[in-house]
């Protein structure tokens, strides 16, 4: 069967209790498109013949979310970038999103892929970027390189767009914890407007809210950041989590629900982002790499509490 996600890279690890974690990497984007934990689903699957829903595990490269117009200044000049978002006329989540990557190396449990990013309109930059993505006991752990290939400063930002679920639970009945203390107001475009305290507000997850009474597409910032990193949960009522978590270079993160994700009754996705949206506009976030500088940062995915099968 061809695939429209391009090759499909398949990864598996017997962990010491005796059970199995087991991945799909997709060629284009690099994406997750299939995680499991002893047998249950931990990020929402599709079949690897249908068009990608929602940008389901992509990476997000050179930017995460929006870029308002596609429109920033360099050195005072005017950049615009193509409009992958015609309806809000945004530019939206980077260069990467249909490019396919490159296997760098591989073993049974891990994989290395990279991709470049070409001076094009709107980004007169070489990249060189990569992906590495290695199972755990617990899940899976991701770690993400860029190094600036140009002979000037390039403006970078990091991101990914995994969903996330407890696959032999409603999803309606899993608790969603955010660890974060602000949220970004937005107007209709998706674009910010101010970052306000979640504090007294709908958007105060840290306590948890049922996703089943959650309807977002929201940018969240001020992670809580705890041993070098900030981590954010989907609960089931049996007491099952699954966590992501990121390093102190994701301090932002978007969390996204849909109705409309391929075989499941809601769906959502917890994104870790090392900047907010439109980032290239405000610099709020904004990592500006050296000439052959080069930048990693991690996040990963673990699963408690799932006995082996």
């Amino acid at each position: 069967m061809n695939s429209v996600t391009g090759e499909q890279f398949d990864l598996s690890l017997e962990t010491p209790s005796g059970g199995v974690i087991s991945a799909t990497i997709t060629q284009v984007a690099a994406g997750i498109r299939r995680l499991s934990v002893r047998g249950i689903d931990i990020v929402p699957p599709y079949e690897a013949g249908v068009k990608r829903p929602w940008g389901s595990g992509i990476v997000l490269m050179p930017w995460p979310n929006r870029i308002r117009d596609g429109r920033w200044t360099l050195d005072g000049e005017t950049q615009q970038l193509a409009i992958t978002e015609p309806a809000k006329s945004n530019a939206i989540h980077g260069l990467l999103r249909f490019s396919p990557y490159s296997v760098r190396a591989r073993t049974e449990s891990t994989l290395r892929l990279e991709a470049k990013v070409f001076p094009q309109n709107g980004y007169p930059f070489l990249l060189d970027t990569a992906v590495t993505y290695r199972l755990v006991d617990a899940g899976i752990d991701v770690t993400h390189t860029v190094t600036n290939q140009s002979d000037a400063e390039a403006p970078v930002a990091i991101g990914a767009h995994p969903f996330f679920t407890i696959g032999d639970e409603k999803p309606e009945d899993l608790t969603v914890t955010v660890n974060v203390t602000t949220h970004f107001e937005a107007d209709e475009r998706s674009l910010p407007t101010a970052e306000v305290p979640v504090d007294g507000t709908p958007y105060d997850l840290r306590e948890g809210v049922l996703l089943g009474e959650l309807q977002l597409d929201d940018g969240f910032g001020g992670a809580v950041i705890q041993d070098g990193v900030s981590e954010h949960s989907i609960s089931a009522p049996d007491g099952r989590t699954v966590t992501v978590w990121g390093d102190e270079n994701f301090p932002y993160w978007q969390v996204f629900t849909t109705e409309l994700y391929p075989g499941q009754s809601k769906a959502i996705a917890i994104e870790p982002m090392s900047a907010p949206t439109d980032a290239f506009n405000s610099g709020q976030g904004l990592k500006w790499l050296a000439p052959g500088e080069t930048w990693e940062a991690s996040w990963g995915v673990r699963a408690d509490g799932f006995a082996p099968v």
